[in-house]
Protein backbone atom coordinates (compact mmCIF):
# COMPACT_ATOMS: atom_id res chain seq x y z
CA UNK A 1 0.00 0.00 0.00
CA UNK A 2 1.32 3.88 -0.40
CA UNK A 3 2.22 5.50 2.28
CA UNK A 4 3.10 8.87 0.59
CA UNK A 5 1.02 11.52 1.14
CA UNK A 6 1.04 11.78 -3.19
CA UNK A 7 0.64 8.28 -3.84
CA UNK A 8 -2.98 8.25 -1.62
CA UNK A 9 -3.79 10.99 -3.11
CA UNK A 10 -3.59 9.36 -6.82
CA UNK A 11 -4.82 6.21 -5.24
CA UNK A 12 -7.87 8.47 -4.00
CA UNK A 13 -8.72 9.80 -7.38
CA UNK A 14 -8.30 6.48 -9.33
CA UNK A 15 -11.02 5.18 -6.92
CA UNK A 16 -12.94 8.23 -7.46
CA UNK A 17 -12.53 7.80 -11.32
CA UNK A 18 -13.72 4.37 -11.43
CA UNK A 19 -17.22 3.64 -12.61
CA UNK A 20 -20.11 1.90 -10.09
CA UNK A 21 -22.30 2.25 -12.63
CA UNK A 22 -24.63 -0.93 -13.13
CA UNK A 23 -27.98 -2.23 -14.20
CA UNK A 24 -29.80 -1.16 -11.07
CA UNK A 25 -28.92 2.46 -12.43
CA UNK A 26 -26.73 3.40 -9.67
CA UNK A 27 -23.28 5.92 -10.37
CA UNK A 28 -20.54 7.73 -8.52
CA UNK A 29 -21.67 11.48 -8.29
CA UNK A 30 -18.51 12.44 -10.63
CA UNK A 31 -20.30 10.15 -13.43
CA UNK A 32 -23.85 11.51 -12.73
CA UNK A 33 -23.26 14.92 -13.10
CA UNK A 34 -21.48 14.77 -16.63
CA UNK A 35 -22.03 12.85 -19.70
CA UNK A 36 -19.58 10.36 -20.63
CA UNK A 37 -20.76 8.15 -23.45
CA UNK A 38 -23.08 8.38 -26.19
CA UNK A 39 -26.20 7.79 -23.92
CA UNK A 40 -25.20 8.89 -20.62
CA UNK A 41 -24.07 7.89 -16.87
CA UNK A 42 -26.62 5.38 -16.69
CA UNK A 43 -26.13 4.39 -20.36
CA UNK A 44 -29.97 4.44 -20.71
CA UNK A 45 -30.06 8.33 -22.44
CA UNK A 46 -30.78 10.03 -18.97
CA UNK A 47 -29.26 12.49 -16.74
CA UNK A 48 -29.51 12.29 -13.53
CA UNK A 49 -28.40 15.18 -12.25
CA UNK A 50 -28.69 17.47 -15.11
CA UNK A 51 -31.34 20.67 -15.31
CA UNK A 52 -31.28 21.49 -18.88
CA UNK A 53 -33.59 24.19 -20.43
CA UNK A 54 -36.98 23.86 -20.99
CA UNK A 55 -37.38 26.15 -23.90
CA UNK A 56 -34.90 27.90 -26.52
CA UNK A 57 -34.38 29.57 -29.81
CA UNK A 58 -31.68 30.85 -32.10
CA UNK A 59 -32.16 34.42 -29.85
CA UNK A 60 -33.05 32.33 -26.53
CA UNK A 61 -31.15 30.68 -23.73
CA UNK A 62 -28.22 29.89 -26.80
CA UNK A 63 -25.18 30.38 -24.28
CA UNK A 64 -23.13 29.36 -27.27
CA UNK A 65 -22.97 27.85 -30.64
CA UNK A 66 -19.21 27.33 -32.53
CA UNK A 67 -18.81 25.23 -35.95
CA UNK A 68 -17.88 22.01 -35.99
CA UNK A 69 -14.92 21.32 -38.87
CA UNK A 70 -15.94 18.72 -41.11
CA UNK A 71 -18.48 16.23 -41.01
CA UNK A 72 -19.67 13.59 -38.53
CA UNK A 73 -22.73 12.01 -36.26
CA UNK A 74 -21.05 11.47 -33.64
CA UNK A 75 -22.49 12.88 -30.49
CA UNK A 76 -20.98 14.89 -27.82
CA UNK A 77 -19.21 13.77 -24.84
CA UNK A 78 -19.20 15.98 -21.08
CA UNK A 79 -16.29 15.70 -18.79
CA UNK A 80 -15.99 18.32 -16.03
CA UNK A 81 -14.99 21.31 -18.09
CA UNK A 82 -14.11 19.59 -21.59
CA UNK A 83 -16.60 18.38 -24.49
CA UNK A 84 -15.03 16.01 -26.68
CA UNK A 85 -16.73 15.01 -30.37
CA UNK A 86 -14.93 13.02 -33.05
CA UNK A 87 -15.40 14.23 -36.66
CA UNK A 88 -13.54 13.79 -40.38
CA UNK A 89 -12.25 16.38 -42.41
CA UNK A 90 -12.09 16.25 -46.16
CA UNK A 91 -8.47 17.02 -46.75
CA UNK A 92 -7.86 19.52 -49.36
CA UNK A 93 -7.25 17.94 -52.71
CA UNK A 94 -8.76 14.13 -53.51
CA UNK A 95 -6.41 11.76 -54.06
CA UNK A 96 -6.42 8.21 -55.32
CA UNK A 97 -4.20 6.39 -52.07
CA UNK A 98 -4.33 7.17 -48.72
CA UNK A 99 -1.59 9.81 -47.32
CA UNK A 100 -1.03 7.62 -44.48
CA UNK A 101 -0.39 3.65 -45.20
CA UNK A 102 -2.57 2.08 -42.19
CA UNK A 103 -0.63 0.03 -39.62
CA UNK A 104 -0.78 -3.17 -40.41
CA UNK A 105 -3.90 -5.10 -39.04
CA UNK A 106 -3.62 -7.01 -35.60
CA UNK A 107 -6.22 -9.21 -37.11
CA UNK A 108 -8.97 -8.97 -39.88
CA UNK A 109 -11.15 -11.12 -42.24
CA UNK A 110 -11.81 -11.05 -45.61
CA UNK A 111 -14.60 -9.63 -46.63
CA UNK A 112 -17.92 -11.94 -47.45
CA UNK A 113 -19.89 -11.08 -50.72
CA UNK A 114 -21.69 -7.75 -50.32
CA UNK A 115 -25.11 -6.98 -52.20
CA UNK A 116 -25.23 -3.24 -54.27
CA UNK A 117 -27.16 -0.50 -52.17
CA UNK A 118 -29.84 1.17 -53.36
CA UNK A 119 -29.95 3.87 -55.82
CA UNK A 120 -28.59 6.74 -53.78
CA UNK A 121 -28.61 5.35 -50.27
CA UNK A 122 -24.75 5.55 -50.08
CA UNK A 123 -21.87 7.86 -51.84
CA UNK A 124 -19.63 6.84 -54.77
CA UNK A 125 -16.22 5.35 -53.78
CA UNK A 126 -13.94 8.10 -51.89
CA UNK A 127 -11.27 9.53 -53.99
CA UNK A 128 -10.78 12.02 -50.56
CA UNK A 129 -8.37 12.03 -47.83
CA UNK A 130 -10.23 12.34 -44.46
CA UNK A 131 -8.67 13.70 -41.72
CA UNK A 132 -9.81 11.36 -38.66
CA UNK A 133 -9.92 14.30 -36.00
CA UNK A 134 -10.67 13.99 -31.99
CA UNK A 135 -11.28 17.64 -30.42
CA UNK A 136 -11.66 18.75 -27.07
CA UNK A 137 -13.62 22.23 -26.54
CA UNK A 138 -14.28 24.29 -23.59
CA UNK A 139 -17.41 24.05 -22.40
CA UNK A 140 -17.75 27.40 -21.15
CA UNK A 141 -17.02 28.83 -24.58
CA UNK A 142 -17.19 25.99 -27.11
CA UNK A 143 -13.39 27.10 -28.47
CA UNK A 144 -10.85 24.27 -29.09
CA UNK A 145 -8.69 23.56 -26.64
CA UNK A 146 -6.76 21.12 -28.10
CA UNK A 147 -7.60 18.80 -31.66
CA UNK A 148 -5.51 15.73 -32.58
CA UNK A 149 -5.62 13.49 -36.25
CA UNK A 150 -4.35 10.18 -35.43
CA UNK A 151 -5.33 9.21 -39.15
CA UNK A 152 -5.15 10.72 -42.38
CA UNK A 153 -6.30 8.56 -45.27
CA UNK A 154 -8.77 8.04 -48.39
CA UNK A 155 -11.21 5.64 -46.80
CA UNK A 156 -11.71 2.39 -48.12
CA UNK A 157 -15.40 2.30 -48.77
CA UNK A 158 -18.13 5.18 -48.97
CA UNK A 159 -20.92 5.22 -46.55
CA UNK A 160 -25.29 5.96 -46.57
CA UNK A 161 -26.19 9.42 -47.66
CA UNK A 162 -27.49 10.53 -43.83
CA UNK A 163 -24.15 8.83 -42.20
CA UNK A 164 -20.24 10.25 -42.46
CA UNK A 165 -17.12 8.98 -41.25
CA UNK A 166 -17.05 10.01 -37.62
CA UNK A 167 -20.31 8.18 -36.22
CA UNK A 168 -19.40 6.35 -33.62
CA UNK A 169 -19.34 8.45 -30.07
CA UNK A 170 -15.92 8.86 -27.60
CA UNK A 171 -16.36 7.55 -24.16
CA UNK A 172 -14.38 8.38 -21.23
CA UNK A 173 -13.87 8.14 -17.49
CA UNK A 174 -12.35 10.81 -16.44
CA UNK A 175 -9.05 9.45 -16.93
CA UNK A 176 -8.63 8.42 -20.63
CA UNK A 177 -11.01 9.15 -23.36
CA UNK A 178 -11.41 6.27 -26.08
CA UNK A 179 -12.18 7.68 -29.64
CA UNK A 180 -13.24 4.78 -32.16
CA UNK A 181 -12.92 5.09 -36.16
CA UNK A 182 -13.53 1.84 -36.70
CA UNK A 183 -11.49 0.62 -39.72
CA UNK A 184 -9.15 3.65 -39.11
CA UNK A 185 -8.21 2.91 -35.74
CA UNK A 186 -8.87 2.88 -31.96
CA UNK A 187 -7.32 5.86 -30.05
CA UNK A 188 -6.73 6.34 -26.24
CA UNK A 189 -5.90 9.64 -25.39
CA UNK A 190 -5.27 11.70 -21.68
CA UNK A 191 -7.70 14.29 -21.35
CA UNK A 192 -5.26 16.83 -22.19
CA UNK A 193 -4.16 15.70 -25.89
CA UNK A 194 -1.83 12.85 -25.22
CA UNK A 195 -1.93 9.94 -26.90
CA UNK A 196 -1.43 6.93 -24.82
CA UNK A 197 -1.94 4.07 -27.08
CA UNK A 198 -3.61 3.30 -30.95
CA UNK A 199 -5.24 -0.24 -32.28
CA UNK A 200 -5.64 -1.28 -35.71
CA UNK A 201 -8.40 -4.03 -35.85
CA UNK A 202 -8.56 -4.74 -39.70
CA UNK A 203 -10.75 -3.02 -41.99
CA UNK A 204 -14.43 -3.28 -42.03
CA UNK A 205 -16.34 -4.01 -45.10
CA UNK A 206 -20.24 -2.87 -44.67
CA UNK A 207 -23.41 -3.72 -45.60
CA UNK A 208 -24.31 -1.85 -49.04
CA UNK A 209 -21.20 0.43 -48.46
CA UNK A 210 -23.45 1.85 -45.46
CA UNK A 211 -20.46 2.49 -43.11
CA UNK A 212 -19.56 2.18 -39.76
CA UNK A 213 -21.17 3.44 -36.25
CA UNK A 214 -20.86 1.60 -33.53
CA UNK A 215 -19.14 3.19 -30.02
CA UNK A 216 -16.79 1.69 -27.64
CA UNK A 217 -18.14 0.90 -24.46
CA UNK A 218 -15.76 1.64 -21.22
CA UNK A 219 -15.72 -0.06 -17.64
CA UNK A 220 -13.25 0.29 -15.48
CA UNK A 221 -9.91 -1.41 -17.11
CA UNK A 222 -11.83 -2.81 -19.83
CA UNK A 223 -12.40 -0.96 -23.44
CA UNK A 224 -15.41 -2.95 -24.95
CA UNK A 225 -15.64 -3.02 -29.20
CA UNK A 226 -17.86 -4.40 -31.27
CA UNK A 227 -16.96 -5.45 -34.95
CA UNK A 228 -19.96 -6.80 -36.85
CA UNK A 229 -19.65 -6.62 -40.79
CA UNK A 230 -19.62 -8.26 -43.82
CA UNK A 231 -16.72 -10.30 -43.03
CA UNK A 232 -15.23 -12.18 -39.99
CA UNK A 233 -17.18 -10.98 -36.44
CA UNK A 234 -15.89 -10.34 -33.48
CA UNK A 235 -16.05 -8.41 -30.05
CA UNK A 236 -12.91 -7.55 -28.18
CA UNK A 237 -12.03 -5.94 -24.89
CA UNK A 238 -9.23 -4.36 -24.89
CA UNK A 239 -6.96 -3.04 -21.82
CA UNK A 240 -7.75 0.76 -21.12
CA UNK A 241 -4.32 1.36 -20.38
CA UNK A 242 -2.26 -0.29 -23.44
CA UNK A 243 -4.17 -0.77 -25.70
CA UNK A 244 -3.67 -4.69 -25.45
CA UNK A 245 -5.94 -7.67 -25.89
CA UNK A 246 -7.63 -8.74 -22.18
CA UNK A 247 -10.14 -10.99 -24.67
CA UNK A 248 -11.84 -11.75 -27.96
CA UNK A 249 -14.75 -13.76 -29.23
CA UNK A 250 -15.63 -14.63 -32.66
CA UNK A 251 -19.31 -13.82 -33.74
CA UNK A 252 -21.93 -14.85 -36.42
CA UNK A 253 -23.24 -11.71 -37.97
CA UNK A 254 -24.39 -9.34 -40.79
CA UNK A 255 -23.08 -5.72 -40.32
CA UNK A 256 -23.97 -4.26 -37.19
CA UNK A 257 -23.71 -0.80 -35.37
CA UNK A 258 -25.29 -1.14 -31.81
CA UNK A 259 -23.06 -0.06 -29.23
CA UNK A 260 -22.09 -2.93 -26.36
CA UNK A 261 -24.08 -2.28 -22.87
CA UNK A 262 -22.24 -3.25 -19.85
CA UNK A 263 -24.30 -3.94 -16.53
CA UNK A 264 -23.71 -5.42 -13.38
CA UNK A 265 -26.59 -8.25 -12.10
CA UNK A 266 -25.72 -9.89 -9.15
CA UNK A 267 -22.42 -9.08 -8.61
CA UNK A 268 -21.36 -9.66 -12.35
CA UNK A 269 -20.49 -7.89 -14.93
CA UNK A 270 -21.46 -8.39 -18.19
CA UNK A 271 -21.57 -7.26 -21.65
CA UNK A 272 -24.83 -7.20 -23.73
CA UNK A 273 -25.20 -6.55 -27.83
CA UNK A 274 -27.90 -6.91 -30.29
CA UNK A 275 -27.78 -8.58 -33.01
CA UNK A 276 -29.59 -9.18 -36.31
CA UNK A 277 -28.96 -13.30 -35.66
CA UNK A 278 -28.97 -13.20 -31.73
CA UNK A 279 -28.35 -10.99 -28.62
CA UNK A 280 -25.78 -11.93 -26.33
CA UNK A 281 -24.55 -11.62 -23.23
CA UNK A 282 -20.59 -11.66 -22.54
CA UNK A 283 -19.04 -12.26 -19.05
CA UNK A 284 -16.93 -8.89 -19.14
CA UNK A 285 -13.84 -10.10 -17.61
CA UNK A 286 -13.62 -12.91 -19.34
CA UNK A 287 -15.33 -13.14 -22.53
CA UNK A 288 -17.29 -16.39 -22.03
CA UNK A 289 -20.34 -16.47 -23.52
CA UNK A 290 -23.35 -16.33 -20.86
CA UNK A 291 -26.33 -16.37 -23.01
CA UNK A 292 -27.96 -15.67 -26.02
CA UNK A 293 -31.80 -15.02 -27.37
CA UNK A 294 -32.94 -14.90 -31.37
CA UNK A 295 -36.04 -13.04 -32.24
CA UNK A 296 -34.89 -9.51 -33.63
CA UNK A 297 -35.40 -8.02 -37.15
CA UNK A 298 -32.62 -7.61 -39.89
CA UNK A 299 -30.67 -4.34 -38.89
CA UNK A 300 -30.66 -4.83 -35.36
CA UNK A 301 -29.26 -1.02 -34.33
CA UNK A 302 -31.11 0.29 -31.19
CA UNK A 303 -28.41 -0.62 -28.19
CA UNK A 304 -29.64 -2.59 -25.45
CA UNK A 305 -31.11 -0.66 -22.14
CA UNK A 306 -31.19 -2.54 -18.40
CA UNK A 307 -32.79 -1.56 -14.87
CA UNK A 308 -32.23 -3.72 -12.61
CA UNK A 309 -33.88 -6.71 -13.57
CA UNK A 310 -34.42 -6.78 -16.98
CA UNK A 311 -32.32 -6.07 -20.10
CA UNK A 312 -34.67 -4.30 -23.10
CA UNK A 313 -34.10 -5.63 -26.45
CA UNK A 314 -35.51 -3.41 -29.69
CA UNK A 315 -35.26 -3.60 -33.95
CA UNK A 316 -37.06 -2.34 -36.47
CA UNK A 317 -36.35 -2.64 -39.97
CA UNK A 318 -38.84 -4.58 -42.43
CA UNK A 319 -40.54 -5.64 -38.91
CA UNK A 320 -41.00 -4.83 -35.19
CA UNK A 321 -39.34 -6.43 -31.96
CA UNK A 322 -38.89 -5.97 -28.48
CA UNK A 323 -37.46 -8.57 -25.65
CA UNK A 324 -38.10 -7.71 -22.04
CA UNK A 325 -35.23 -10.68 -21.19
CA UNK A 326 -34.62 -11.75 -17.41
CA UNK A 327 -30.63 -10.89 -16.44
CA UNK A 328 -29.10 -13.66 -14.88
CA UNK A 329 -30.14 -16.33 -16.70
CA UNK A 330 -27.88 -18.35 -18.87
CA UNK A 331 -27.66 -20.50 -22.34
CA UNK A 332 -30.33 -20.19 -25.06
CA UNK A 333 -32.60 -18.32 -23.75
CA UNK A 334 -35.24 -18.43 -27.36
CA UNK A 335 -38.58 -18.98 -26.57
CA UNK A 336 -37.96 -19.38 -22.85
CA UNK A 337 -39.84 -17.73 -20.05
CA UNK A 338 -36.54 -15.41 -19.52
CA UNK A 339 -38.65 -12.89 -21.93
CA UNK A 340 -40.78 -11.93 -19.28
CA UNK A 341 -42.73 -10.00 -22.30
CA UNK A 342 -42.30 -8.94 -26.06
CA UNK A 343 -43.85 -6.49 -28.46
CA UNK A 344 -44.03 -6.67 -32.15
CA UNK A 345 -45.40 -2.90 -33.03
CA UNK A 346 -43.62 0.43 -32.93
CA UNK A 347 -40.23 -0.15 -32.50
CA UNK A 348 -37.02 1.43 -33.97
CA UNK A 349 -35.03 1.53 -36.51
CA UNK A 350 -31.98 3.63 -35.54
CA UNK A 351 -32.83 5.40 -32.35
CA UNK A 352 -32.47 3.64 -29.51
CA UNK A 353 -34.77 3.50 -26.32
CA UNK A 354 -34.90 5.71 -23.28
CA UNK A 355 -35.36 4.11 -20.04
CA UNK A 356 -36.08 6.40 -17.37
CA UNK A 357 -38.30 6.13 -14.52
CA UNK A 358 -39.30 2.62 -15.18
CA UNK A 359 -40.58 3.71 -18.32
CA UNK A 360 -39.49 2.92 -21.81
CA UNK A 361 -39.77 5.50 -24.81
CA UNK A 362 -39.16 4.77 -28.40
CA UNK A 363 -39.97 5.81 -32.08
CA UNK A 364 -41.39 3.58 -34.61
CA UNK A 365 -39.03 3.32 -37.06
CA UNK A 366 -37.39 6.36 -37.70
CA UNK A 367 -40.54 8.16 -37.71
CA UNK A 368 -41.68 10.87 -35.33
CA UNK A 369 -44.21 8.25 -33.43
CA UNK A 370 -43.69 7.89 -29.48
CA UNK A 371 -44.45 4.88 -27.81
CA UNK A 372 -43.94 4.79 -23.77
CA UNK A 373 -44.78 1.14 -22.43
CA UNK A 374 -43.93 0.01 -18.51
CA UNK A 375 -40.95 -1.58 -18.63
CA UNK A 376 -41.70 -4.19 -15.95
CA UNK A 377 -44.96 -5.20 -16.84
CA UNK A 378 -44.73 -4.15 -21.00
CA UNK A 379 -48.13 -2.22 -20.28
CA UNK A 380 -49.22 0.44 -23.20
CA UNK A 381 -49.14 3.88 -21.47
CA UNK A 382 -48.77 5.80 -25.07
CA UNK A 383 -49.21 3.70 -28.08
CA UNK A 384 -47.53 5.43 -31.81
CA UNK A 385 -48.38 8.84 -31.66
CA UNK A 386 -47.16 11.35 -33.76
CA UNK A 387 -44.99 13.94 -32.70
CA UNK A 388 -46.47 17.36 -33.92
CA UNK A 389 -43.78 19.80 -35.73
CA UNK A 390 -41.30 16.35 -36.31
CA UNK A 391 -41.17 14.96 -40.14
CA UNK A 392 -37.93 12.19 -39.10
CA UNK A 393 -35.63 10.94 -36.32
CA UNK A 394 -31.84 9.65 -36.04
CA UNK A 395 -31.10 10.83 -32.79
CA UNK A 396 -31.88 8.87 -29.19
CA UNK A 397 -34.43 10.40 -26.74
CA UNK A 398 -33.09 11.64 -23.51
CA UNK A 399 -34.43 12.85 -20.33
CA UNK A 400 -33.51 14.93 -17.19
CA UNK A 401 -35.75 16.99 -14.75
CA UNK A 402 -38.57 15.32 -15.17
CA UNK A 403 -39.05 15.69 -19.00
CA UNK A 404 -38.25 13.91 -22.04
CA UNK A 405 -36.34 15.55 -25.11
CA UNK A 406 -37.82 14.57 -28.38
CA UNK A 407 -35.04 16.00 -31.13
CA UNK A 408 -36.03 15.76 -34.92
CA UNK A 409 -33.60 16.00 -37.64
CA UNK A 410 -35.20 19.40 -39.03
CA UNK A 411 -33.76 21.30 -36.20
CA UNK A 412 -37.19 20.95 -33.83
CA UNK A 413 -37.24 19.49 -30.41
CA UNK A 414 -40.70 18.40 -28.72
CA UNK A 415 -40.14 18.33 -25.00
CA UNK A 416 -42.89 16.53 -22.60
CA UNK A 417 -43.30 15.07 -19.31
CA UNK A 418 -41.39 12.49 -18.38
CA UNK A 419 -45.10 10.36 -17.45
CA UNK A 420 -47.52 8.09 -19.12
CA UNK A 421 -49.04 10.19 -21.53
CA UNK A 422 -47.90 12.97 -23.84
CA UNK A 423 -48.35 16.00 -22.22
CA UNK A 424 -46.69 18.20 -24.64
CA UNK A 425 -44.63 21.00 -22.42
CA UNK A 426 -42.42 22.59 -25.26
CA UNK A 427 -41.49 22.94 -28.73
CA UNK A 428 -38.64 24.18 -29.77
CA UNK A 429 -36.64 24.84 -33.21
CA UNK A 430 -33.21 25.79 -33.84
CA UNK A 431 -31.64 26.34 -37.74
CA UNK A 432 -30.04 23.54 -38.19
CA UNK A 433 -30.24 19.85 -39.05
CA UNK A 434 -29.70 17.06 -35.81
CA UNK A 435 -29.20 13.65 -36.71
CA UNK A 436 -26.40 13.12 -33.45
CA UNK A 437 -28.20 12.50 -30.10
CA UNK A 438 -28.11 15.36 -27.31
CA UNK A 439 -25.77 15.53 -24.24
CA UNK A 440 -27.16 16.56 -21.25
CA UNK A 441 -24.82 17.93 -18.28
CA UNK A 442 -24.99 20.51 -15.81
CA UNK A 443 -27.88 23.17 -16.54
CA UNK A 444 -26.62 22.39 -20.17
CA UNK A 445 -27.71 20.66 -23.43
CA UNK A 446 -25.11 19.97 -26.10
CA UNK A 447 -26.70 19.45 -29.68
CA UNK A 448 -24.25 18.78 -32.25
CA UNK A 449 -25.93 19.26 -36.10
CA UNK A 450 -24.54 18.90 -39.47
CA UNK A 451 -22.30 22.32 -39.17
CA UNK A 452 -22.92 23.66 -35.32
CA UNK A 453 -22.12 22.73 -31.79
CA UNK A 454 -24.95 24.46 -29.29
CA UNK A 455 -24.91 24.90 -25.96
CA UNK A 456 -28.20 25.77 -24.46
CA UNK A 457 -28.58 26.85 -21.09
CA UNK A 458 -31.07 28.87 -18.94
CA UNK A 459 -30.91 32.55 -18.87
CA UNK A 460 -28.01 32.70 -21.33
CA UNK A 461 -27.28 36.01 -22.96
CA UNK A 462 -29.09 36.47 -26.52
Amino acid sequence: MPTNPRSLLVLALGLALQTTRGADGTGSDLFARNWPGWRGPLASGVGPSATPPLTWAEDQNVKWKVPVPGRGTASPVVWEDQIFLLTAIPAAEPAAAPTQPAPPAESGGRPRGRPAGPGGAMTESPTTPQKFTVLALDRSSGKIRWQQTPRTQVPHEGHHRDHGFASGSPVTDGEVLIASFGSYGVYAYDLKGRLLWEKNLGQMHTRNSFGEGSSPALDGDFVVVLWDHEGDDFIVALDKRTGQERWRQRRDEPTGWCTPLIVTHAGRKQVIVNGTNRARGYDLTTGTPLWECAGQTANAIPSAVADSERVYLMSGFRGATCHAITLGRSGDLTGTDAIAWSLNKGTPYVPSPLLSQGRLYFYAGNNPQLSIHDAKTGKVELETTRLNGISGVYASPVAAAGRVYLVGREGTTVVIKDGPGLEILATNKLSENFDASPALAGREMFLRGQEMLYCLALSAPK
